[in-house]
């Protein structure tokens, strides 16, 4: 079993942070976003794993050589970003010759239980209902149970069940065979070579593929979504930080995940806030908020906020002599 990461994505919604940081690596809950990805699998019992970069890759390979030294990986370079078909093709000769494959889209946070979908039959892919399917890849469903259609993007679906970026794939050289030929003939949905059209090829080729219902998922392409991901994990036991050490003259209101080696002090921190290693936060008010390494906030009240690493905020101290019946609206 060979786990196939995609992490070549520019991550456009989430400029300006993804100008400098790779979006796998951006901190939820205290742990990068491909790190949930790797830990699920590595619990899974998997250790060979491919990862295909692009985009500030040679961050993402860095940090996956320090903090995953013991896993077998490969790193393959996607020069060009035309979809997640392409990405497979660029990779199929370090998939080559596998059994099974399980690929797991490097910017998606999917709370499910692996061993359903290392345990299947068949192949199958991870799915969740969703309000607008439009935005999405849609699969429909036929009467023997299996997937019998699926659609990317559809502008009228015909069912709410979209895919969430995980697949596990048995069929693996007719895969590669799909892909060659949708490149080869140019056969591209919305722009790019989309891998619900290769899983459309194996089902007309009579492959069997099975849908498997996850509990949650978090696509964090979007700031919005980054941060109600963060409440929700921090809100659930393991992620947040316990035994933390004192803060002068500073009040933490749980749940937190604050990293190693930081300064904070006069200051109300949480609830709900991700900090990163060696940020120092002085006379500030931070809730609902992610906040990189090495930042440095003073002064300042964040709310539903995004910090990246090295980042510097200093507000606007006021000193004030003000009369009776006097009011201040400084919003």
């Amino acid at each position: 079993m060979k786990a196939v990461i995609p992490v070549a994505g520019a991550g456009t919604r989430l400029r300006p942070h993804t100008y400098t940081q790779p979006k796998p690596l951006i901190p939820v809950a205290g742990k990068a976003i491909i790190s949930f990805i790797i830990d699920q699998l590595i619990e899974q019992g998997v250790t060979d794993f491919v990862f295909i970069i692009g985009y500030l890759g040679e961050k993402i390979q860095l940090y996956i050589e320090r903090e995953y030294p013991a896993i077998s990986k490969e790193f393959v370079v996607q020069q060009s970003r035309e979809g997640s078909a392409h990405a497979i093709w660029t990779a199929r000769k370090a998939i080559q010759g596998s059994d099974d494959i399980f690929i797991f889209f490097g910017d998606t946070i999917v709370d499910v239980n692996l061993g359903i979908f290392l345990n299947a039959p068949t192949s199958c892919v991870g799915i969740k209902e969703v309000n607008d399917p439009r935005e999405f890849g849609v699969v429909e469903f036929g009467e023997d149970g299996f997937i019998n259609k699926v659609i990317e993007k559809p502008k009228i679906p015909r069912s709410n069940k979209a895919m969430v970026g995980l697949y596990r794939i048995r069929e693996v050289e007719q895969l590669l065979s799909v892909i060659d030929k949708q490149i080869k003939s140019e056969h591209q949905t919305h722009g790019e070579y989309q891998l619900t059209d290769a899983l459309m090829g194996l089902i007309d080729h009579g492959v069997k593929i099975s849908g498997v219902p996850v509990n949650n998922w978090f696509d964090c392409g979007k700031s919005e979504v980054l941060l109600e991901t963060n409440a929700m994990l921090l809100d659930k036991e393991g992620y947040a930080s316990s035994n933390l050490p004192h803060y002068d003259n500073t009040i933490i209101i749980h749940p937190v995940s604050i990293g190693k080696d930081c300064k904070i002090t006069n200051s109300i921190v949480g609830p709900h806030v991700t900090i990163g290693h060696n940020t120092q936060i002085n006379y500030s008010i931070v809730k609902d908020s992610i906040i990189g390494n090495y930042a440095r906030i003073e002064e300042v009240v964040l709310q539903s906020s995004l910090v990246g690493s090295d980042a510097a905020i200093k507000g606007l101290r006021q000193s004030l002599n003000i009369g009776d019946n006097t009011e201040i609206d400084f919003s």
